[in-house]
């Protein structure tokens, strides 16, 4: 499987930003997907999480700012960054879990850079 960012960029504080994520190589249905960031010197850190069944959870830091959800083809998501804030700058990383018996497995896309200027 590969995970693939997009759409990351440079933006002044108070602007948007949209990043999409693509799982391909597996005909199955992702089980989550979900997006963190790791900003320099910090630990990587959850951001927002989307699962199966449509249930999505968001960091404190970003609630009511963020919005994750699906995308237009299968095993994408989206997430849409509004009101964006210098302490959003990080490199944002997708996580996509699937299920390959006997277990959960994870697998991670090489990041997009996000910053935003004040």
């Amino acid at each position: 499987v590969q995970v693939v960012e997009s759409g990351g960029g440079l933006v002044q504080a108070g602007g948007s930003l949209r990043l999409s994520c693509a799982a391909s190589g597996t005909s199955f249905s992702f089980a989550k997907m979900a997006w963190f960031r790791q900003a320099p010197g910090n630990q990587r850190e959850l951001v927002a999480v989307l699962t199966s069944g449509g249930t999505t959870n968001y960091a404190d830091s970003v609630k009511g700012r963020f919005t994750i959800s699906r995308g237009d083809g299968k095993n994408t998501v989206v997430l849409q960054m509004n009101s964006l804030k210098p302490e959003d700058t990080a490199v944002y990383y997708c996580k996509s879990q699937f299920l390959e018996l006997p277990g959960m497995v994870d697998y991670w896309g090489q990041g997009t850079q996000v910053t935003v200027s004040s």
